[in-house]
C-alpha cells in the first residue's frame, strides 16, 4: 500500500510540471525540473547528514558556493597575464599557510600542557601570519590589477567542466572534514552555529578574493558540460535548421528545450545513481549502525563504535554531494554570481525540502526536492499575475500598490503555509522513514 502510495506522489508532483509546461511553457516547466533535480540532490546530502545520523548543520550554502568556486578553478579560461603577475607567490602563501597550521598542530600535541606551550604557540602563529601576509597581498594586488574590466583573477584551468564536478564534491569534503574535525565535538545546536558562521566566512572569502573569482564582479561565460550544447550553436547548425523546418518548430524555442532536456537527463542520471549508492549504505550493515548512533549515541558507544569518527564520516559524505550538486549548478548557469548564494535559498529551502519529503528516506528527500523546487519557482513567476488579478477589483490607490509589490513575498508564506500543513498532518513528511 505504501509503494502505491508513494508511485502517487511522485506522479502528482509530475503532473504538476506537466501542468506548467502547457500552462505556461515547457521552457519555464523543464527550467524548474531542472533546479528541482539539482535540489533534490542537495536535499539527498543534507538528509545523509540529519536522517541518517541527526547531525544538524546549517552550512549547507558554503558546500554549495564551494562547488561552484571549483567550476571556476577547474573550467574557467586560464589568465596567463594573471597567473604571471602573481599566481605562484599565492600558491606560496596558501602552502606555508597549511604548514605552519600543521606545525602549530604538531607543538600543540608534543608540548607539555603550561605557559611555555602557549607562548611559543603564539609566538609561531604570529610570525606565521606576518610571513604569510608579506608574501600573499603583493601577489594579489598584482594579479587584481591585471585588466581588472575584464580579469583580474588567475583563472581557471580550462579543463572540461564535467572534470569540475568530482573536484567540486571534494572540496565541499575537505572543509566539511575542517569543519568536522572543529566541530562535531559540540552539542548539536552549537554544530548548527558554527557550520552557518563558517558558511559565511567561506561566501565572505568569494566575494572579497577578487584575484580567486572575481569576487562580486561575478565569472561569466563558464563552459557546459558535455554533451550540452549552447543554444546559439544549434540556431546555426545547418541540420538543427532542417529539421526544426521538417517538423514546423521554432528553432529558437526549441533550441531551448532541447539543452534543457539534455540537462534534465544529465542531472536526473547523477540523482539516480547518487540515489542507488544511498539506498544500498542505508540498507547495508553501515546504514543500520549510523541510525543506531543516531537514536542512541550512549548505546552504540557502549556497543564499541566510534561516534565521532562516523559522525566525521557522513558529515564528509553528505557534504561532498551537496558540493557536487553546486558544480552542477554553476555549470549549469554557466557563471559564478558569489550574492546569489543565501542562507534562505540553500540552506532553508534545503531543510524544507527534507522535513516535507521525510527525513531519513531517500526517495522522501527526492520527493521534497521536487516538490518544494517547483513551489519555490513556480509561485515566483505566478506570483504577480495571480496577485494582479486579485487586485483587478480595488481601485488605484496606496493599498493596491502595496498588494501588487508585496507579490514577491508570496513564495514566502506559500512555503510557510505547506511547511504548517505538513507539519499538522504528516509530521514525518510525506514519505516518511521505515
Amino acid at each position: 500500500m505504501q509503494q502505491y502510495r508513494n508511485l502517487v506522489l511522485f506522479g502528482a508532483v509530475g503532473l504538476l510540471f506537466v501542468i506548467t509546461g502547457f500552462a505556461q511553457s515547457w521552457n519555464l516547466s523543464l527550467q524548474i525540473l531542472n533546479m528541482g533535480l539539482l535540489s533534490a540532490i542537495m536535499a539527498l546530502g543534507v538528509n545523509m547528514q540529519w536522517g541518517y545520523a541527526g547531525l544538524f548543520s546549517t552550512g549547507i550554502m558554503g558546500s554549495v558556493a564551494l562547488g561552484g568556486l571549483a567550476v571556476v578553478l577547474v573550467s574557467s579560461k586560464p589568465v596567463p597575464a594573471g597567473w604571471e603577475a602573481g599566481g605562484p607567490r599565492i600558491v606560496l602563501a596558501l602552502v606555508f599557510a597549511a604548514a605552519a597550521i600543521l606545525l602549530s598542530i604538531f607543538t600543540w600535541r608534543k608540548m607539555a600542557k603550561g605557559t611555555a606551550r602557549t607562548l611559543v604557540l603564539s609566538a609561531l602563529l604570529v610570525a606565521a601570519f606576518f610571513i604569510y601576509r608579506a608574501v600573499l597581498d603583493p601577489a594579489v594586488m598584482a594579479v587584481e590589477a591585471n585588466n581588472p574590466a575584464l580579469a583580474g583573477n588567475i583563472g581557471g584551468l580550462g579543463l572540461p567542466s564535467l572534470l569540475a564536478w568530482p573536484v567540486g564534491a571534494l572540496m565541499a569534503a575537505a572543509a566539511a572534514w575542517v569543519i568536522g574535525k572543529v566541530a562535531l565535538g559540540l552539542r548539536s545546536d552549537y554544530l548548527a552555529v558554527a557550520t552557518l558562521g563558517i558558511a559565511e566566512i567561506v561566501l565572505a572569502v568569494m566575494k572579497n578574493e577578487d584575484w580567486l573569482a572575481r569576487g562580486v564582479k561575478n565569472l561569466i561565460d563558464l563552459p557546459r558540460p558535455w554533451p550540452v550544447p549552447k543554444e546559439v550553436d544549434l540556431q546555426v547548425n545547418p541540420a538543427y535548421l532542417e529539421a526544426a523546418a521538417n517538423w514546423g518548430v521554432d528553432p529558437v524555442t526549441t533550441s531551448s528545450i532541447l539543452v534543457k532536456l539534455l540537462y534534465a537527463l544529465l542531472f536526473g542520471a547523477v540523482l539516480l545513481a547518487i540515489i542507488w549508492l544511498s539506498e544500498r549504505a542505508l540498507n547495508s550493515p553501515w546504514g543500520r549502525m549510523m541510525r543506531a548512533i543516531r537514536d542512541n549515541e550512549i548505546a552504540a558507544a557502549a556497543m564499541g563504535k566510534n561516534v565521532t569518527k562516523r559522525h566525521l564520516q557522513i558529515f564528509i559524505i553528505g557534504s561532498a554531494v551537496v558540493g557536487l550538486a553546486g558544480a552542477m549548478m554553476t555549470s549549469m548557469e554557466g557563471q559564478l554570481t558569489p550574492t546569489a548564494y543565501t542562507p534562505l535559498r540553500f540552506t532553508f529551502l534545503i531543510w524544507v525540502m527534507v522535513i516535507v519529503g521525510g527525513s531519513g528516506n531517500n526517495w522522501g528527500s527526492v520527493l521534497g526536492g521536487l516538490l518544494i523546487g517547483w513551489l519555490w519557482l513556480i509561485v515566483e513567476n505566478a506570483g504577480p499575475v495571480f496577485m494582479g488579478y486579485l487586485t483587478a477589483p480595488l481601485p488605484a490607490g496606496e493599498l493596491k500598490t502595496h498588494l501588487i509589490d508585496s507579490a514577491a513575498h508570496l513564495r514566502l508564506i506559500t512555503l510557510g503555509v505547506v511547511l504548517l500543513v505538513v507539519l499538522r498532518f504528516a509530521p514525518r513528511g510525506l514519505i516518511p522513514e521505515k
